[in-house]
């Protein structure tokens, strides 16, 4: 398994992180080429060596004719430009998901639909060839897993097209949502939406630098200069550091006698919705036999605060209990496959000679609403595909 971590100390944005990742390695010609599928014109791509602060880096930039029209897209402008591209199906689907995932915050923030969200700057070409680009470089160097280090924002406001704004922009705070913030004295706006949007999509946690053998690093150079640190986004490309996957994670436990079913149910959504690894309640007897539960909640380290914050607000309990614990996991990837219902991501993991694969739940529910056909068929369609594929 090939891990890629960015260690945000500086922000993030989606030019830094195809910077970055070329700057650690992947191979600037195939990622002209395979950027040049998409189809698009009116735009040239400068990749230049710099130096910020004294560190030699590498500088992305989709330099836009100015005489060419840059139109305003809705998503399904930039999904039809994505599925139209001969480009990996795993690729698209991921850099779909981006762009729906960045569509669902604009959503929110303006109080419309994805369908009718005018992307403005993020849809034109620069923060396409961004967020495809970023997909891509990461497919070159052969990344199976994504891990990015909690994500400092800046302070103060940013001009955008709908005028002046706080620091996180709207979207990029929504796109932020259950993400750990990192403090710093830097003014100004260190991640862009577009960023934002990629590394919450593609990162499976936010923390410190998991165990691993490190085997290329890259820096990405951004256009803002730096008041106390370089603008630069490092990437590092290496192999986990155990034979078997290992790390630390946080459990939190809180005992519940007076809170509803449903309201339980609720808090574990939102626990889910904010990264929670795991939920679960069981069943317990406490004082004086009143029935009652035990919520349970694992998650990263950096997600602590706003686990509790969750679990406070939803339910009744004055306490909660947390300790930190080791646990050995499968080395994992994602697959696709594809199956008469379109293509579905599989997880695959494996330890020891032992390999586990089952197919994304979210995945088949939309194909399943799509064909008007049983959930469990179209997991049985994957679980075949993705038979059929190893048996090659």
């Amino acid at each position: 398994m090939t891990i890629a971590y960015f260690d945000c100390f500086n922000g993030a944005g989606g030019d830094m992180i195809v910077a970055s990742l070329i700057d650690a390695g992947a191979d600037a010609d195939a990622l002209r080429d395979r950027l040049a599928a998409l189809g698009l014109d009116g735009y040239a791509l400068a990749i230049d060596a710099v130096t910020r602060g004294g560190i030699a880096a590498t500088q992305f930039n989709v330099k836009l004719d100015a005489k060419a029209k840059q139109p305003h897209r809705h998503l399904k402008h930039i999904v039809e430009i994505i599925d139209s591209s001969q480009l990996p199906a795993d690729v698209k689907q991921k850099s779909t998901r981006i762009f729906e995932r960045l569509a669902e915050a604009e959503a929110r923030v303006h109080g419309t639909t994805i369908e009718k969200v005018h992307f403005h700057e993020v849809g034109a070409v620069d923060a396409v060839i961004d967020i495809v680009g970023a997909v891509l470089a990461l497919d070159l160097l052969g990344v199976d897993k994504v891990i990015c280090s909690p994500v400092p924002v800046g302070s103060g406001t940013v001009k955008c097209d709908h005028g002046i704004m706080p620091v996180p922009a709207p979207a990029t705070a929504e796109l932020l949502k259950g993400v750990p913030i990192a403090d710093t004295t830097e003014t100004g706006e260190l991640v862009t939406p577009t960023a934002a949007s990629v590394l919450t999509t593609l990162a499976r946690g936010f923390g410190p630098l998991p165990p691993m053998t490190i085997g290329s690093i890259g820096y990405g150079a951004g256009t803002r200069e730096g008041d106390t640190r370089p603008n630069l986004l490092r990437v590092l490309i290496g192999e986990p550091g155990h034979a078997g996957e290992a790390d630390r994670i946080t459990v939190l436990e809180t005992n519940l006698d007076d809170t509803t079913g449903e309201v339980v149910g609720f808090c574990m959504e939102r626990l889910f919705d904010a990264g929670a690894l795991d939920v679960y309640a069981v069943p317990i007897h406490m004082k004086k036999a009143r029935p009652g539960l035990v919520l349970t909640v694992l998650c990263e380290t950096g997600r602590i605060d706003a686990m509790e914050r969750i679990i406070f607000a939803e339910t009744t309990t004055l306490g909660i209990r947390r300790c930190e614990v080791e646990r050995t996991k499968m080395s994992r990837r994602v697959e696709t496959v594809e199956t008469p219902f379109g293509s579905i991501a599989v997880k695959v993991g494996e330890h020891d000679g032992t390999v586990s694969a089952g197919p994304e739940y979210e995945d088949c529910k939309a194909a399943a609403a799509k064909h008007g056909v049983p959930l469990r068929r179209v997991i049985e369609a994957a679980r075949k595909a993705w038979a059929d594929r190893g048996s090659d």
